[in-house]
């Protein structure tokens, strides 16, 4: 009789194992997260992407009940955290903050490790921050239409911009803004926002784009004017500054963006639960509030709208970098 009662209790612990196993498979990965997320940065701790970066991670880790730690992996434009993470396990514990540099680098750089398309799932894009473009206060102009007859009747030569280095965001803003009005003007790289600034400032170069926060910082001194925001409409921290469209440049919308991706093969149901974190943090009054201080203009997106939006970012600035011939350092 023993060996019949044995038996019958191991079938019952089967069939309970089983159906353990049926409903972890009906509900995905019922078990994600476990332990702490790690969120990899590509740049050094305070600037705008690791802020972004611990905004979202708070927020992530407050609704899916663990830590997420950002890591900063910072060097060569955040190729360093783009290869790092695209060689990762595809478990949904290692993920990417990336910027707009995903979409650029690709273009600027003879040879990457990863592909921006093929290393990674992108789970979704929650953010971007529209550049101002500046002139010094001591140039006699009020508005982009006045810079651009500025810098045609001084074509003999040149005007200059300043960026915080090649291939950042402000070198192709600058560039693209030259391919657009068909200006004379040289690229002068400095080493970070700062000493752009300090350029823009002392009037060494004549216009620059730059985030919000960095020309608040410094706007009260009456050394610099702001003309135009690249963003789609005026921002509700500074709205007496019109957008490039208003001032009859359309095709000079543009903004540095921050999404979160996994690495390639990451399970669809871990980067939907991860994606449905994110766009209910963006959703909160509080979150876009915080997220406006920094200059960025919050958004709710699937992953598959992050995956198109990514690849049309890559084909433009390919554009732009190859009419420009823009190198990286």
């Amino acid at each position: 009789m023993y060996p019949i009662i044995k038996r019958s209790a191991h079938v019952v612990m089967l069939a309970a194992a089983s159906m353990v196993a049926a409903n972890a498979i009906a509900q995905g990965d019922g078990a994600f997260p476990s332990k702490p997320i790690h969120l990899v940065v590509g740049y050094a701790p305070g600037g705008g992407t690791d802020i972004m970066a611990r905004l979202i991670g708070q927020r992530i880790g407050t609704e899916l009940g663990q830590p997420v730690v950002v890591e900063n992996k910072p060097g060569a434009g955040q190729n360093i955290a783009a290869s790092y993470v695209a060689r990762s396990p595809a478990d949904g514990y290692t993920l990417f903050l990336s910027s707009n540099a995903l979409a650029v680098n690709i273009s600027l750089y003879s040879k990457l490790d990863y592909d921006p398309i093929k290393s990674f799932a992108p789970i979704a894009v929650f953010g971007q921050s529209p550049n101002l473009m500046v002139v010094p206060a001591s140039l006699n102009v009020k508005s982009v239409s006045e810079f651009v007859a500025y810098a045609k009747s001084h074509e003999a030569a040149g005007v200059n911009f300043s960026s915080s280095g090649a291939g950042s965001s402000q070198h192709l803003g600058g560039e693209l803004f030259r391919q657009q009005t068909g200006i004379k003007a040289s690229h002068v790289p400095y080493k970070g926002s700062a000493p752009s600034i300090v350029a823009i400032l002392s009037g060494e170069v004549q216009y620059t784009f730059i985030n919000i926060p960095s020309v608040t910082a410094v706007k009260s001194n009456n050394r610099m004017r702001v003309l135009a925001i690249t963003s789609t409409k005026r921002s509700p921290v500074m709205p007496d500054v019109p957008t490039m469209i208003e001032a009859g440049m359309p095709n000079m919308t543009m903004a540095a963006w921050y999404g979160v991706l996994a690495p390639a093969g990451t399970p669809a149901s871990i980067v939907n639960r991860l994606n449905a974190a994110i766009n209910k943090a963006v959703t909160d009054p509080a979150f876009r509030e915080r997220m406006q201080t920094e200059g960025a203009e919050t958004m709710a997106e699937s992953p598959e709208y992050f995956q198109r939006f990514l690849a049309n970012d890559i084909a433009r600035w390919r554009d732009v970098v190859k009419a420009g011939n823009v190198k990286a350092d």
